[in-house]
Order: C-alpha cells, then sequence, then structure tokens
C-alpha cells in the first residue's frame, strides 16, 4: 500500500464559525510556509477558483513553495452567482460556467503535475419540498460532469459526497448515490472522494463505505477527519471513532489501495501545523496498529463473528 499525505492549503488559515474566531487569517504564502512545517506531510491539496484571483501568480507561488500537489479541488459553491446551484442551476449559462470551471481545474491539475480534481457539489441540492425538479437536477448534475470531465480523460474527477450543507439535503449525499451517479455519467476518469467524516455524518460505516467504492474501481482519493456522527465537525482522525480508523485502514490495505490521503481538519485550538502533524501521525499509527494485531488475526476475527472474543483481543493490543 503506497499511500502519500497531503494537507488542504485552505485549511491552515482563518478558522471561524458563526461566533468565534478560532486561528487568524493567513494569505497563501503564509498557509504554504505553515504546510512546510509540518514535515511528516507529503504535499497539497490546493482550492480553485478560490485561491486563483491572479492565476498566474497563484501558480507562481505554488510551484515555487516546491509542495507536491495532490489533487485540484474544484469549489462551485461561494460565489452568489452558484447560489441556486452549479452544475444543478435551473440557468444553462449557470452551468455552462460551473463546466468550464471544472475544465480550468483540470487543466491546472496538468500544470501542477496531477492527475487528480476533486469536487465537493454542496450547493446543489435543496432545502424545501416542492423547491426544485429532482428529475432535472439528477439530469443536469449527470451531463455537466460527463461533460467536463471529457475535457482531459487522462485527469481523475474525484466526487465527494456530504449529506447537507449548503443545502439542508445535497444531490450527492452517500456513497450509493454518488456511485450510481458515477455509474450513469459512465467515464473511466470518474469516481469518488471518500471523506470519512462525511461517512459518519450519513450513518455509514466509513470502512464499508470504501469497500463498494473499491469493488467499483471508483475511490479515487479520501479525505480523514472526525466527529460524533452528527455534525461535519473536521477532528483530528481517530479521535471521536477510533475503531473505525482502524477498520479503514484494515481494509484499505486488504483492497492494497494505493493514492493519497488529504486532510479535511480543522484545529480551532492550539498550534496549527502541530494538529495537521498529530493528524497525519494518528493515521499512520493506525496503520501500524493494523500490523501490530496483524491481518490474518483481524481476518480471523472476521470470519469468526464473534464481537467479545475480538475486541479482548483488540484492547489488549492497545497495552
Amino acid at each position: 500500500m503506497a499511500i502519500k499525505h497531503a494537507l488542504m492549503v485552505g485549511m491552515m488559515g482563518r478558522v471561524a464559525d458563526r461566533f468565534h474566531e478560532y486561528q487568524s487569517a493567513r494569505d497563501l504564502i503564509g498557509r504554504l510556509e505553515l504546510a512546510r512545517k509540518v514535515t511528516n506531510a507529503d504535499g497539497i491539496e490546493i482550492v480553485y477558483p478560490s485561491e486563483f484571483k491572479n492565476m498566474q501568480e497563484t501558480i507562481r507561488i505554488v510551484k515555487e513553495s516546491g509542495l507536491t500537489v495532490s489533487a485540484v479541488n474544484l469549489n462551485v459553491k461561494q460565489e452568489k452567482r452558484w447560489q441556486r446551484g452549479s452544475f444543478t442551476n435551473p440557468d444553462p449559462e449557470i452551468r455552462r460556467q460551473a463546466v468550464q470551471e471544472m475544465r480550468v481545474a483540470m487543466d491546472l491539475a496538468v500544470e501542477f503535475g496531477t492527475d487528480m480534481v476533486s469536487c465537493c457539489p454542496l450547493i446543489d441540492g435543496h432545502n424545501y419540498s416542492f423547491e426544485v425538479d429532482y428529475l432535472k437536477q439528477w439530469g443536469w448534475m449527470e451531463e455537466c460532469i460527463r461533460e467536463g470531465a471529457k475535457h482531459r480523460p487522462e485527469i481523475r474527477v474525484s466526487l465527494e459526497y456530504k449529506l447537507n450543507e449548503s443545502r439542508n439535503a445535497n444531490v450527492l449525499s452517500d456513497m450509493g448515490r454518488s456511485l450510481y451517479m458515477v455509474e450513469r455519467i459512465g467515464l473511466p476518469n470518474v469516481g469518488v472522494t471518500m471523506d470519512v467524516g462525511h461517512a459518519l455524518v450519513v450513518k455509514e460505516t466509513p470502512a464499508e463505505a470504501l469497500s463498494l467504492a473499491a469493488l467499483a474501481n471508483k475511490l479515487f482519493y479520501v479525505h480523514f477527519n472526525d466527529n460524533a456522527r452528527e455534525w461535519d465537525w473536521d477532528m483530528m482522525p481517530g479521535t471521536v471513532n477510533f475503531w473505525d480508523l482502524i477498520e479503514v485502514m484494515f481494509y484499505l490495505r486488504r483492497l492494497k489501495w494505493d493514492g493519497w490521503f488529504s486532510y479535511d481538519v480543522i484545529v480551532r485550538d492550539g498550534d496549527m501545523a502541530e494538529g495537521m502533524q498529530t493528524s497525519i501521525e494518528a493515521v499512520k499509527i493506525a496503520d501500524q496498529l493494523v500490523d501490530k494485531i496483524g491481518m490474518a488475526n483481524l481476518e480471523g476475527m472476521i470470519q469468526e463473528g464473534d464481537p467479545g472474543r475480538a475486541y479482548s483481543q483488540l484492547f489488549r493490543a492497545l497495552l
């Protein structure tokens, strides 16, 4: 299992909610300098278009940082034009613009030497009954992503799902819907990003969800974080759902999955670089714990199907 670890540059600056600011704003150069302090990271995930107000300047800054780019994160939700949706906007001109932004993101992936564009279409969905036409929404999203992804067949487009936010109900809300969308699109370069925290919020078992994507050969990218299954708090991995993290690492190892882990983690308190360092370390230690317990031993627990006996061994492995 060849794994590399990436930081989300967008998470390395200002951190705030409706009531409080936890971390101060940093410009792109400052966030990249902070990322370099995270010594166990192998690269970064950069957001387009928000980081690219000056396209050539941003390209220069990122390249001069010396940091490897794992993926370009396509963000089509924040600007006013997306208020009624991006890929599902009733206005065909706005949908055309969303497709064009995907093409630009794919061009940037080539520029940075990566083969991945990740996109979480959070503005595509609905808030109320009788607000949108579900049949048209699904068709528009399918059509737009297919059209955009054809731009560069060598670049993978990885769709990330989430139950809600910004919409009360998102079109791509779980792994099943996402895999169905990918199947309908029917292109080899369109797959799924599995965000562990998003799987938890929708009450999926993360290891099972990623296994389904892997069986379809569509598990392109993995985001790590944690929460208490009620809201997407973007906590450090394994701090709440410890055994889910161990099981995720077991199945990734069993599947011989290779690729990038990216850390969608918010550091509210303390040193941000240290929080990110700890997040990566947590996942690496979880992988080491799988080694300590033993793949054959874990597979034997699954075959036996006796939770009491299994957890006796699992807890002892922590000593």
